[in-house]
């Protein structure tokens, strides 16, 4: 999971495995979360798929700022 703080509140993306046992090579979804003072704010449904996790994380930070800065 990564995670940042982005306009006071914390962005958390995360890499969901999908199915190795399937999948050659792995692949990952991605999903967000947006926290505010220990609640959620809003949570994303798992989107996308990627090559590695990282990518899957770093997309569901971008989602979560993105979400932010269509509400402000």
């Amino acid at each position: 999971m990564q995670s940042e703080q982005y306009k006071g509140y914390m962005l958390w993306g995360h890499a969901i495995l999908q199915q190795k046992e399937i999948l050659h090579p792995e692949r990952y979804a991605a999903s967000g979360t947006i926290k505010k003072d220990n609640g959620v704010v809003e949570a994303s449904g798992v989107f996308g798929q990627f090559d590695t996790g990282a990518e899957a994380e770093l997309a569901g930070i971008r989602w979560a700022r993105a979400w932010l800065d269509n509400v402000d």
